[in-house]
């Protein structure tokens, strides 16, 4: 271990060294300085973000960056099942970063298209953490940034239960937990879904709720499947499954880029709400023959332009846009901006 040898900071001091930290890079970088977080535990990852995100640009790619990546999964998803996503209903394993994040951008996204308040659209969504179903009766014990989600539903503390009872058409798996969507759990979702969309998102490999090869053969060859490790083709009954990667890599540079082409001195939600609808509209109907509902990772310098394009647009809308004039063309503009790793031949 090459650091400090010594216990990290916590409580007073801890909050006192991120204060100077970013004091000291807007005073030293100035307004449009871009600090993204990553890797920050749960109990400082929310507060931080929620304490930040008024007075510095910052982004959290654990919270924001799956949750965007996400959401343009199950968007492009909609084109293989029918239906927006106010007709479907979510149920989450895992109520951290991720699983959290993912949920409030699923409900932003609901209201935005259906006008409905973020109170009502949040009950389409359900989680479960290690302690079963969040519900009411558990919100005096509940981490702050799981009160949102705990609905009215008497408690359920296994899984497979929880599954049978809330019925959901999308399962989301955020636990870091491998082998969690066992048998039961998708010949359940199976039962009850003509397409079940099964989202296995956590790494490694060894952790994912289940792997490529178990969602296609339990679910007979229903499932719309993606996950966060990669995983092979899959054939069953003579069909060959291909399954998408839902991997933040399609989401941070590209959203990145946005914010400072457009020199952006605050990152607003329907930033990431345009991030995601952009990378779903690099989805082709090829894609979608193959079962896919991510495009492939080949394209992700074009896929990071018309994402960046998108967010700009965005930042120039929402008015916190500060490199002006707008560029006519911003995919153009972004393309032009972004790094090309070719040199010249000098023999």
């Amino acid at each position: 271990y090459i650091g400090l040898r010594q216990r990290r900071a916590s409580g007073k001091e801890y909050a006192e060294l991120m204060n100077e930290f970013m004091s000291a890079v807007k005073q030293n970088y100035g307004e449009k300085v871009l600090i993204q977080f990553e890797d920050f535990a749960n109990h400082n990852a929310f507060d931080l973000l929620e304490k930040y995100r008024t007075t510095h640009l910052v982004f959290n790619d654990d919270i924001q960056g799956t949750a965007s990546v996400v959401l343009a999964g199950l968007i492009s998803a909609l084109k293989l099942v029918g239906g927006s996503l106010a007709d479907h209903k979510f149920l989450f394993l895992g109520a951290g970063e991720a699983g959290t994040g993912i949920a409030e951008l699923i409900a932003l996204e609901i209201s935005k298209q259906t006008n409905a308040p973020l109170e009502e659209t949040r009950k389409k969504i359900w989680l479960v953490d290690s302690k079963g179903l969040i519900v009411r009766s558990r919100l005096d014990s509940l981490q702050h940034f799981k009160k949102p989600w705990a609905h009215d539903h008497e408690p359920v503390n296994k899984f497979l239960d929880a599954v049978k009872a809330i019925k959901p058409t999308v399962l989301i798996g955020s636990s870091g937990a491998g082998q969690t969507f066992t048998k039961e759990v998708v010949e359940a979702m199976r039962s009850f879904n003509e397409k079940p969309i099964i989202l296995a998102l956590s790494n490694p490999t060894s952790q994912s709720e289940c792997t490529a090869e178990q969602a296609y053969t339990w679910s007979e060859g229903r499932t719309i499947f993606a996950s966060g490790s990669p995983f092979a083709p899959v054939e069953y009954n003579g069909k060959v499954y291909v399954s998408g990667q839902s991997n933040n890599a399609y989401i941070f540079p590209g959203f990145g880029l946005g914010l400072i082409i457009s020199g952006a001195i605050r990152v607003h939600d329907e930033m990431l709400l345009a991030a995601s609808e952009a990378l779903a509209e690099q989805v082709t109907q090829e894609h979608f023959d193959n079962g896919l509902i991510y495009p492939p990772f080949t394209n992700i310098r074009k896929i990071s332009a018309h994402i960046a394009a998108k967010v700009a647009a965005k930042a120039y809308e929402l008015g916190l846009a500060s490199r002006l004039p707008q560029p006519e063309n911003l995919v153009a503009y972004a393309e032009s901006c972004m790094y090309s790793p070719k040199y010249r031949n000098y023999r």
